[in-house]
């Protein structure tokens, strides 16, 4: 699922070869028993064009008019069970129940109400996943204002706060609220004098600023009558794209787009409806995987999410693992990279097994594309501990759909698989520089994006599809029930001087996987040129312990290092051993010595890169690699 607009990368485009993979270890043994229903079906029309129309058998189902709407429900038959758990002072779990939950909202809805908020004047966030953000985010839809969370990264990550900037004049926020003294030079750089602050802790100088908890004392009855007046239609979020442009463009989630997408979830996972579904989660709400499909699924359904305030780097894992070690999920979900460290902490701690497998249902990742090794060790570890795998699903989504749009769901998913449509999503393939473009239509596809009339007329087909610039291919064209791989980004790809087309999703892909765990992603050249060239990004903990380094040591000493070196030419040599041709095969590669920069929009919020940005941002460095200069570079033994 990607954020942005259906890069690769949110929200889970996941990269993919169409040639079919070896049998999963323990694919022997069955999976836990999971109800998929009826598994999803699909009716498949090709026109004369050649464009393949694809829908699911089943109808979409009735859906609430708004999310709210659905907390409403579970405050009244279950309002004593949790929502939102997070560790507070002490490490001990902060609760927060549903009746609870819906008492505050509505009372800092009036509060909202009073202030004169509207989609023109929308509440912004400055924010990570915390029990505040999520009761101001509620309580900002229950009023019928949008709420706008913008990535933690854009304040306290970038040095020129240009993103930030951006947002804050793209959609004109009436209230700022920020959670702590760590985003005061933020506002007081970017966000205007006029525009009210509220702090959820410590205080900003020079400046009146609002306390969080006096929003409590606003009129219940006030924000009910606001609610009232809420339709679908209206707006509920404003999400922003981080993947196709250096600059967000801001996404309206309307109450329609989100309730119709759970329905379409709730359809294609009908066990949600079995059992309340509990969620520990690292995932960020303001992106679409985590604020939208994660949160939605547990308000929708009447779940629990417990917060969880690690993620998958060096120096916060290990909250995650201290979470799972007490909270046993119903569903786990995460990144590649968050699936790789738990396979290796699962490995070596058998307690940490049996907590995560005694009632989880499914794995789910999304974000970049799976490596078959890491998923083939979580069967195995599955099989070890409960005797049955348990399945991993997947899906293509992004932030203009809410974001689910295809799933996976046959028994023989494999890494790259992105499955077939939800219920009541229009989905058609259209042939386009050589591949098959999808896009859709449905009551889950934002209506075009916010004060862009410009993007938005190019955003939509002459049917009212909406074109993601991604690229299908079929696991089996003559058996399309089985399902669609990734087949990359339109965008992304090129010619080589010769005229051959170089596919950059699967290559990509394909790089990712052989690399694991020492590669983290890779962009690749060649535009004109006679060969393919790679730049790898790697995987700092990883690539530093192969070398036999520190923490300390820099990239440019790990990448002299004699084990990186030969990992890298063995790879190299792998793939051009095994290519079919030259936009197969890489002739010239790089690692990486200095990381992505996010004030460039060389990288997302969330951790993808944006290949055209880093290739112009690193032309010089390009083209010194053709050239022969880079004493570090690799080139395979047949080509020196």
């Amino acid at each position: 699922m990607s954020g942005g607009s259906a890069s690769a990368g949110a929200p889970g485009s996941a990269p993919g070869s169409a040639t079919a993979s070896a049998p999963a270890t323990g694919s022997g043994h069955s999976y836990r028993r999971l109800d998929l229903g009826g598994r999803l079906g699909a009716e498949f029309n090709r026109r004369a064009d050649g464009t393949l129309e694809v829908r699911s058998r089943e109808p979409l189902g009735p859906y609430a008019a708004r999310l709210t709407d659905r907390l409403a429900h579970w405050a009244a038959v279950a309002p004593q069970r949790t929502l939102v758990a997070m560790r507070g002072e002490g490490g001990a779990w902060r609760r927060v129940t549903y009746g609870a939950m819906f008492e505050q909202i509505r009372a800092i809805a009036g509060a909202l109400v009073v202030r004169g908020l509207s989609a023109e004047r929308p509440l912004m966030l400055l924010s990570g996943n915390d029990i505040e953000h999520l009761t101001l985010t509620l309580a900002a839809m229950w009023a019928g204002v949008p709420a706008a969370p913008v990535s933690p990264a854009y304040s306290l990550v970038s040095k020129d706060f240009g993103k930030l900037r951006h947002i804050v004049e793209l959609i004109t926020p009436g209230l700022v609220f920020a959670a702590g003294p760590e985003y005061n030079r933020a506002i007081e750089t970017i966000v205007p004098a006029s525009t009210e602050v509220v702090l959820g802790a410590g205080s900003l100088a020079g400046r009146p600023t609002t306390r969080l908890e006096s929003l409590l004392q606003g009129s219940k009855s006030a924000g009910d009558a606001a609610h009232a007046a809420v339709t679908a239609d209206t707006i509920a979020k404003f999400l922003f794209t981080s993947g196709s442009t250096k600059l967000p463009k801001a996404v309206p989630n309307t109450h329609r787009m989100l309730c119709s997408n759970q329905q379409m979830l709730l359809q294609t996972l009908p066990f949600l409806a079995d059992e309340p579904p509990v969620l520990v989660d690292w995932l960020p709400w303001n992106h679409t995987f985590g604020g939208n499909h994660n949160l939605g699924l547990v308000i929708y359904n009447g779940g629990t999410i417990h917060v969880d305030e690690g993620k998958p780097v060096a120096a916060l894992f290990g909250r995650t693992l201290q979470n799972l070690r007490e909270i046993a999920p119903t569903i786990y979900f995460n990144v590649p990279k968050g699936w790789e460290d738990l396979a290796l902490a699962l490995e070596s701690e058998p307690a940490l097994c049996e907590k995560l497998f005694s009632r989880v249902r499914m794995f789910f990742y999304a974000g970049a594309g799976l490596s078959q090794p890491v998923w083939d060790r979580l069967d195995a570890l599955a099989v070890r501990t409960i005797g049955e795998r348990v399945r991993m699903l997947t899906s293509l989504g992004m932030t203009e759909t809410a974001p689910a749009a295809l799933f996976t769901t046959h028994d023989d998913v494999r890494s790259g698989h992105v499955g077939l449509p939800c219920p009541g999503c229009e989905t058609k393939l259209v042939p386009l520089e050589g591949k098959l473009e999808v896009r859709f239509r449905g009551p889950h596809v934002m209506p075009g994006y916010w004060r862009a009339e410009g993007e938005n007329a190019l955003a939509f087909d002459a049917e009212g599809y909406y074109r993601t610039g991604d690229a299908l291919v079929p696991v089996d064209p003559d058996r399309l029930e089985l399902g669609f791989i990734f087949d990359g980004r339109l965008a992304e790809d090129f010619k080589l001087s010769s005229g051959t087309f170089v596919s950059v999703g699967p290559l990509r892909g394909r790089i990712i996987a052989l690399g694991a765990p020492y590669i983290q992603d890779v962009v690749l050249a060649g535009l004109n040129r006679d060969s393919v060239a790679a730049l790898l990004f790697p995987q700092g903990e990883a690539i530093r312990q192969l070398a036999g380094l520190p923490a300390s040591a820099t990239l440019a000493e790990v990448a002299g290092a004699a084990a990186v070196r030969q990992m890298l030419q063995d790879l190299i040599e792998r793939l051009y051993r095994e290519g079919s041709g030259s936009a197969s095969r890489i002739t010239h590669a790089l690692l990486a010595t200095e990381p992505p920069s996010l004030d460039l929009g060389e990288v997302t919020d969330k951790g993808s890169l944006n290949q055209r940005v880093v290739l112009r941002e690193r032309a010089k460095e390009i083209d010194a690699l053709y050239a022969g200069q880079l004493p570090l570079a690799i080139r395979p033994a047949a080509l020196k």
